[in-house]
């Protein structure tokens, strides 16, 4: 059986970290103001409030491959589950999943990275005047923003899964912020992204304020991911309140099939 390496469930600060959490000293271990939901956020989701979009079977759920290209587990490591997402997927075809250590025999680990996991433990939220919605006739300006900028995935119906803002100069996007990840008492912020023509006017972080405002309304905690290489938006989001909390390995993993060509998720 393939073994990945495996990450602690909670991030423990390391001194010669580029990404060690503001306020947190060298060795300590920050806040954590969740709870067992956030150590597997993208099931919490599909299991939960984006339950109605999610193609489930079983143990394992994933969402719309022109929503977000994520499946998830009930439990990485029962057996049970990785049967059901073999059911799920088509054989030979590729998935990405958040916080699993090791795959069964079979399945082959094709990708992967590396990522922050953080949450609000102070944001200023603040609604951005502004700000206006983005819906599902701004996709095309979105995905050409999302190309230049490239904020993270971000695909046609995305947009499906909560609220985004974006701000216009002369009627042309130039910046957004929106939500992805939705769980029971946590929204995520995603696609925080700007213009690079526009970037230090601090719109990104009027947007990401503006986003927290209305999750806030709601009842929700913000929490957000970042790739952890990214150190440039892991500032920006420590310095509006954010707190590090975790890391989270992320894998691309290819279902058992000899139909390697399948197209990916």
């Amino acid at each position: 059986m393939p073994n990945v390496a495996p990450m602690p469930s909670s991030f423990v600060s390391d001194c010669a970290s580029p990404v060690r959490p503001t306020g947190v000293a060298c060795g300590e271990t920050p806040p954590d103001p969740s709870t067992h939901l956030l150590d597997n956020a993208v099931w919490a989701a599909l299991a939960g409030p984006h339950a109605h979009i999610a193609e489930r079977v079983g143990l394992a759920a994933r969402y719309p491959a022109d929503v977000y290209a994520f499946a998830a587990l009930a439990d990485p490591a029962d057996p049970a589950a990785w049967t059901d997402l073999r059911t799920l997927v088509e054989s030979g075809s590729t998935v990405k999943l958040k916080g699993v250590e090791r795959v069964p025999a079979g399945w082959e680990v094709v990708g992967g990275g590396e990522g922050v996991q953080l949450v609000d433990t102070g944001v200023r939220a603040e609604h951005a005047p502004e700000a206006v919605p983005l819906g599902p006739d701004d996709v095309p300006e979105i995905l050409d923003l999302v190309a230049r900028t490239r904020p993270g995935p971000f695909l046609r119906r995305t947009v499906e899964l909560g609220t985004y803002l974006g701000i216009r100069d002369e009627g042309r996007l130039i910046a957004m912020a929106g939500e992805r990840l939705r769980l029971p008492g946590w929204t995520e912020i995603s696609a925080v992204c700007t213009d690079p023509a526009h970037r230090g006017r601090g719109l990104a972080g009027r947007l990401v304020r503006a986003v927290a405002a209305g999750i806030r309304e709601r009842g929700d905690t913000p929490l957000l991911h970042a790739s952890a290489t990214n150190t440039q938006a892991i500032r920006l989001y420590e310095s509006i309140g954010f707190t590090l909390r975790r890391r989270t390995r992320i894998l691309q993993v290819r279902a058992p099939g000899a139909d390697h060509g399948a197209a990916a998720l």
